[in-house]
């Protein structure tokens, strides 16, 4: 899951964090250097990622996406095997006159996160406002972080 770099956090090692972080940074510097999106050998437009942030809060994790002008139902969000998946397709809009500059995504696009072990995967919510799409994963009791007693 990407975070910011905290110590002492449950979830994914610092090392597999900071891969994830310097993976999206890979991705965004190659959409912001090719904005078509690039194209596979045969034609069809590889799907993108949108901006997302990640909040880690003390009851959920919150994961934020950037999606303007999408409706709920071109949107799907899935999690499987501590994986979070969230897919769609936006679509390039009509135009009454020429277009002069497109700089805006569409098409395909595919955001996935692998999720802390302690995500209660089974209580997920989604919510979509003003082109932001909210991810809210509660944390589990079992995986809370505590401290342990020394005796003898």
């Amino acid at each position: 899951m990407t975070h910011p770099a905290r110590h002492g956090r449950a979830g994914l090692p610092a090392a597999l964090r900071e891969l994830e972080d310097l993976r999206t940074r890979v991705d965004q510097l190659m959409h912001a250097a090719f904005p078509g999106g690039g194209t596979s050998p045969f034609g069809a437009a590889e799907p993108w990622a949108p901006l997302a942030d990640i909040e880690d809060s003390e009851d959920a994790y919150l994961v934020e996406l950037e999606l303007p002008g999408v409706e709920k139902d071109q949107i799907t969000v899935e999690v499987d095997e501590g994986e979070l998946d969230i897919h769609g397709e936006i679509k390039e809009k009509e135009h009454a006159g020429v277009v002069r500059r497109h700089t805006r995504r569409i098409g395909q696009f595919d955001y996935r996160t692998t999720l802390p072990p302690n995500s209660d995967t089974e209580h997920i919510s989604a919510d979509l406002t003003n082109g932001i799409l909210t991810v809210r994963v509660p944390k589990s009791e079992q995986g809370k972080a505590h401290r342990i007693e020394i005796t003898g």
